[in-house]
């Protein structure tokens, strides 16, 4: 997707954290599927079943390592959505004031109200309450500190590893997945994936995927969502291109396609997250319907 150049951006909505080195951490996961990316995929584009609160809410926000805030060098120079178009951390900005921004306006329509949620941004490694942040681990959001983390770096390793297409929309979806977790925590329904944390049908992969379809249904709305300080919209209208960029990320994720890219065969028993086409059909749900009603995952008999 492609920003508006006049929007502004802004930086008060993330924090960076970490900086430098790819150092040795504690991460909140342990080794998964084979020796590939190791701690890579358990989390990625999800949670850390092992620290999901019991109930939504209940635990107070941790302190966070960081290396400064949003005046340091990772995002210092990202004021404008011409900014966000040429530079990736200044895109990773811009996508989470669009989410931010859509939530809060469509929320009260069904009598709830937006948390406004921090991302942290991040080079190298860093602290949050759910374990150590690095991109191999990637992007993830922690209910600890209700906070997002993401690399930007790690997306070289979703297209080299994964086969996922580059773009700007492929990397937007990550960031308005981690904020479909957002939403469930301030729903308070993300301690359904730990109550049944694998398996094709499991309450983790219905939770992954009601993520997967609600960054959809931000998607479908995206230009239309304005800029509180210009009034113009922040995303200028969505390309079948850029919606394949989407998809193709969608099915890089795929459980299916990491099992077998890892270990070179398929074990639906042990999904957490969904087969390829599951996360992109719930995608699309989202994006065709542009209803949040629409990405009720506990539903339907089957996800998959």
């Amino acid at each position: 997707m492609t920003f508006n150049e006049n929007v502004r951006l802004d930086t008060s909505q993330v924090r960076t954290g970490g900086g430098g080195g790819r150092g040795p951490g504690g991460l909140a996961i342990g080794g998964g599927i084979g020796g590939l990316i190791l701690t890579l995929i358990l989390m990625f584009f999800g949670i850390n079943p092992d620290s999901l609160p019991t109930d939504s809410g209940s635990s107070s926000p941790a302190q966070v390592d960081t290396a400064g805030d949003a005046s340091n060098s990772l995002v210092a120079n990202c004021q404008t959505g011409a900014d966000a178009n040429e530079d990736i951390w200044c895109r990773m900005v811009g996508a989470v004031n669009s989410v931010q921004a859509f939530w809060s306006s469509e929320l009260p329509r069904y009598g709830r109200e937006w948390r406004m949620t921090e991302t942290v941004l991040y080079d190298g490694v860093t602290q949050s309450a759910c374990g150590t942040a690095s991109n191999q681990v990637g992007p993830f959001y922690c209910p600890l500190d209700q906070s997002i983390y993401i690399d930007a770096n790690f997306f070289r390793l979703l297209e080299d590893q994964f086969g996922a297409q580059g773009g700007p929309l492929a990397q937007m979806y990550v960031v308005a997945h981690e904020y479909g977790h957002a939403l469930q925590d301030q729903l308070g329904l993300l301690g359904r994936a730990q109550q049944d944390p694998q398996g094709a049908e499991s309450g983790a992969v219905r939770i992954e995927l009601m993520a997967d379809c609600l960054a959809g249904v931000w998607v479908g709305h995206a230009s239309q969502v304005p800029d509180p300080a210009t009034g113009e919209p922040f995303l200028q209208p969505i390309t079948d291109e850029q919606i394949r960029d989407a998809l193709s990320a969608a099915a890089a994720v795929g459980d299916d396609n990491i099992q077998e890219r890892t270990q070179g065969r398929v074990t639906p028993e042990n999904w957490t997250h969904g087969s390829s086409e599951a996360r992109q059909r719930w995608f699309l749900q989202g994006y065709q319907t542009g209803d949040l009603n629409q990405c009720d995952t506990f539903a339907v008999q089957s996800v998959n």
